[in-house]
C-alpha cells in the first residue's frame, strides 16, 4: 500500500499519522487497523488472481520454437550488456524484431513468461513526466498527485527485491526523453541505483525521496528509419547501451518460412533479391543501415498462394516504406519495387 491510497480511504481521514506525523510510532483503532488489513489483504488477492489469469511457463530461448532468428550467443551478448548496463537501447532499422527480442530476453532472464513482472509502454511526442513518474490530475473538485507507470512499477520491483523486473520503452526516441526522465535520469545509472535518491517534482515534503531499485531492467527499442525523431541526447544516451539488431534473411529465417510451407526454391530466390535490395539501400548516401528492409515483414505467412503472399507484402507493406526513403525520387522507390516483383 501506499502513502496516497492510504489517506484517501474512507475511514482513515483522522488516522493519528495523518493529522500529525511527526515522530515513528502512532496509534490506530481497532477500526483503523481492520481497515487497512483489509486493504492489503484485497491487493495480494488481485495480485493472485492476476497471477492465476497469466499462465506462466517455464522458458528456454534455447528450446523456444518461436525464437528470434539470432543465435544463443547473440542473445548472450544482449543478455550480458543489461545485466551489466541496467539499461540498453535495441536500435534497428524497421521489421527487424526489435520488441520481440526485448520480450525474449526479459524471459530467458526471468527463465519464465511471468507477464506480471514485465511492463511495456510506447512513447511519443506528447508523452510526459506526468504520465511517466508523476503528475497533477484533476480528482472531484480538486487536485490530487498521481503516480506514473514507472513510479508505480518501480514500487512494484522494490517490493520483490529477489526477483527481476522489465520495463520495456518501445519507440523510446518519439518522446522528449529529457522531458519524460527529468530527475531520474541520473537515477536510473547503474551505480546509483538505490544508492541515490531524489524528492520528486510533485511530492509533498512528506514524501520519502525516489530511487530506482537494482532488481529493475529497462529495454528501450528505436527505430533507426525514423527521419521525424530526435537524435537522442548525450545525457540519455550514456545511461545505456545502444545494440543495433540487423535483418536476418539467413538458415533460422529460411527453415521457418520452409515450416510454413513455402518451397525451398522459392524462398531462396526471396532471399536473394531482398538481400540485392538491402545492399542497394546500404550503399546510398542518403540512406545506409539504418534504412535496410527487415525479416519480419515476412514472418506472418497465410494461406495465400506463396507468389500471391509476396506480391501482398511488397505491395502493401514495403512499397509505401521505399516511397518514404526516396521519397524525393520516386522512380526510383518504382523501379526497386518492380525488381523486388520481378523474380
Amino acid at each position: 500500500m501506499n502513502w496516497d491510497e492510504l489517506k484517501e480511504t474512507k475511514g482513515l481521514e483522522n488516522c493519528e499519522v495523518f493529522i500529525n506525523n511527526q515522530g515513528s510510532l502512532f496509534r490506530l483503532s481497532t477500526d483503523e487497523f481492520d481497515i487497512i488489513r483489509d486493504l492489503i489483504d484485497e491487493k495480494n488477492i488481485a495480485v493472485e488472481k492476476e497471477q492465476e489469469e497469466i499462465k506462466v511457463v517455464d522458458y528456454s530461448f534455447k528450446d523456444d520454437p518461436d525464437k528470434p532468428f539470432i543465435d544463443e550467443n547473440e542473445i548472450n551478448e544482449i543478455i550480458h550488456s543489461l545485466e551489466f548496463k541496467k539499461n540498453i537501447v535495441l536500435q534497428g532499422p524497421p521489421g527487424v524484431g526489435k520488441t520481440f527480442v526485448a520480450k525474449k530476453i526479459a524471459y530467458e532472464m526471468l527463465k519464465n513468461t511471468d507477464e506480471t513482472k514485465i511492463k511495456m509502454v510506447q512513447f511519443h511526442q506528447s508523452y510526459s513526466y506526468e504520465d511517466f513518474i508523476q503528475g497533477i490530475r484533476p480528482s472531484d473538485s480538486s487536485f490530487k498527485v498521481k503516480n506514473g507507470v514507472f513510479f508505480e512499477f518501480c514500487k512494484k520491483a522494490e517490493q520483490d527485491p529477489n526477483n527481476k523486473y522489465f520495463f520495456i520503452i518501445d519507440e523510446i526516441n518519439r518522446g522528449n526523453l529529457s522531458k519524460i526522465f527529468g530527475e531520474l535520469m541520473m537515477l536510473i545509472e547503474t551505480d546509483k541505483r538505490e544508492k541515490y535518491s531524489v524528492p520528486l517534482t510533485y511530492s509533498d515534503k512528506d514524501d520519502a525521496n525516489f530511487t530506482v531499485p537494482k532488481n529493475l531492467y529497462i529495454i528501450g527499442t528505436m527505430n533507426t528509419a525514423d527521419r521525424s525523431l530526435a537524435i537522442v541526447d548525450y545525457a540519455l544516451r550514456r545511461r545505456f547501451r545502444f545494440i543495433t539488431l540487423k535483418p536476418k534473411f539467413n538458415l533460422l529465417f529460411k527453415n521457418f518460412l520452409i515450416s510454413k510451407g513455402l518451397s525451398d526454391n522459392f524462398i531462396q530466390e526471396i532471399i536473394s533479391i531482398l538481400i540485392v535490395l538491402n545492399e542497394r539501400i546500404r550503399k546510398d548516401k542518403n540512406l545506409g543501415e539504418g534504412f535496410l528492409i527487415g525479416h519480419s515483414f515476412f514472418c506472418n505467412v497465410n494461406s495465400m498462394n506463396e507468389k500471391e503472399w509476396f506480391e501482398d507484402i511488397v505491395k502493401f507493406e514495403i512499397a509505401p516504406l521505399l516511397e518514404e526513403y526516396w521519397f524525393d525520387d520516386i522512380p526510383k522507390a518504382e523501379k526497386e519495387v518492380d525488381f523486388l516483383l520481378s523474380y
